[in-house]
């Protein structure tokens, strides 16, 4: 006689219950895309009234920051003081393009300053990252993938402005490519879709704060930006974490391994259209603290933002004369050179990554040295700089 064996019958699954839970994993995840558009729609709105705060008590300093430079050294930390200001380098290359059009500044003077600007402008995402101070192992990726741009521009600037310096490189390249274009209808103005979505959101609030006297309303307008800001980022953050749970994060790395073009032109495209490279930036920090992202895929994107962004010079340009279209074109270069040495070929890209990836590590440890390394590089050091020079 054989002995049947014994089987455990599994509950079968029926298939009631299966239609039951995809309409919740549907919910949820519609759920999760809506309130992820919210606090992102919130996060746009903080960075434009945080750049709304900064101007209501720092552009007046920062015309006469750039007015008055020449020496090219000091040029340089002028801009990243100005930049760092105001969270915007539009803003500043499009006041320096419109300085040199106006025959203010000349076009040897401003091509430090268009410099400084791009490292200035990394100021934003790193402020960005701090919001995961209190969460170090977010932290590090955080901090990494906001400092990648900043190493990145630093690099550059350390290879084409002594160039520039002896050979006048940019500028005459510039010169050449703007005899092509001399003649442009001087009519041209782009609004960006951004200023669209959330500029009268940012402007209601800003007109909130208005009722008290200058300076409280900006740092009324400041503080609860921040608090927005922060907010949003750490929502934000969180609901990226479930999408990475749901096997997003796999899909999105293959595609970005599959062809970096993609995230590349994507950078490129967003800070275009938008005409803010800060808001593209600080988007990639979340989505790097979440996992999304690895600092190679932050860097592909970010790169693309450095060359998105200085369509708004060129746009400005388009409004004043040669001169303006030179320095416009600088910044074009500038950039696209900075692409060139440190992105495009393997082992010179793995420099400011490296670097990055060490002040990530360095930040984890010590947030103080992350804190003083940042307060340093774009406010201390180049404030002391040209007080002590215009003294």
């Amino acid at each position: 006689m054989t002995k049947k064996k014994k089987t455990r019958n599994k509950p079968a699954i029926l298939p009631s219950m299966k239609t039951k839970r995809e309409p919740q994993n549907k919910t949820k995840q519609v759920l999760h895309i809506l309130a992820a558009v919210a606090f992102l729609y919130a996060f746009l709105v903080a960075v434009k009234s945080m750049g709304m705060s900064f101007k209501l008590f720092g552009r007046g300093f920062e015309e006469t920051l750039i007015r008055e430079t020449t020496n090219p050294f000091i040029g340089l930390f002028v801009g990243v003081l100005a930049t760092s200001l105001v969270q915007s380098s539009s803003t500043t290359t499009a006041m320096v393009v419109a300085f040199v059009a106006s025959g203010t500044l000349t076009i040897e003077t401003a091509v430090p300053i268009v410099m400084g600007a791009n490292i200035g402008t990394t100021v934003t995402a790193v402020l960005v990252a701090f919001v995961h101070v209190t969460r170090r192992n977010e932290f590090e990726k955080a901090f990494a993938a906001a400092t990648v741009q900043e190493f990145f521009k630093i690099l550059t600037v350390m290879v084409l402005l002594p160039l520039e310096l002896t050979t006048g490189l940019l500028r005459k390249t510039a010169a050449a490519i703007t005899s092509f274009f001399v003649g442009s209808s001087p009519d041209l103005s782009f609004a960006g879709p951004l200023s669209f979505i959330v500029g009268p959101v940012a402007k209601s609030l800003k007109n909130t704060c208005c009722y008290l006297s200058n300076p409280w309303h900006g740092i009324l307008l400041l503080s609860l930006s921040v608090i927005v800001l922060a907010f949003s980022l750490y929502m934000l953050t969180r609901i990226m974490k479930t999408i990475a749970m749901s096997g997003a994060e796999k899909s999105l790395t293959e595609a970005l391994n599959r062809s970096p073009l993609v995230g590349f032109m994507a950078g490129l495209i967003i800070t275009a259209i938008i005409q803010s490279s800060s808001v593209t930036t600080s988007l990639m920090v979340p989505m790097a603290a979440a996992g999304l992202l690895s600092i190679e895929h932050v860097f592909t994107v970010t790169a693309g933002a450095t060359v998105g962004t200085t369509v708004t010079a060129l746009l400005a340009s388009l409004a004043g004369n040669a001169a303006g279209l030179t320095i416009a074109f600088v910044h074009l270069l500038f950039n696209v050179g900075g692409i060139l040495l440190f992105y495009l070929f393997p082992y010179p890209r793995k420099l400011p990554i490296f670097l990055a990836k060490a002040m990530g590590r360095i930040g984890k440890r010590s947030p103080v040295a992350a804190i003083a390394f940042v307060a340093g590089l774009f406010f201390i050091l180049p404030g002391l700089l040209i007080f002590f020079w215009n003294l």
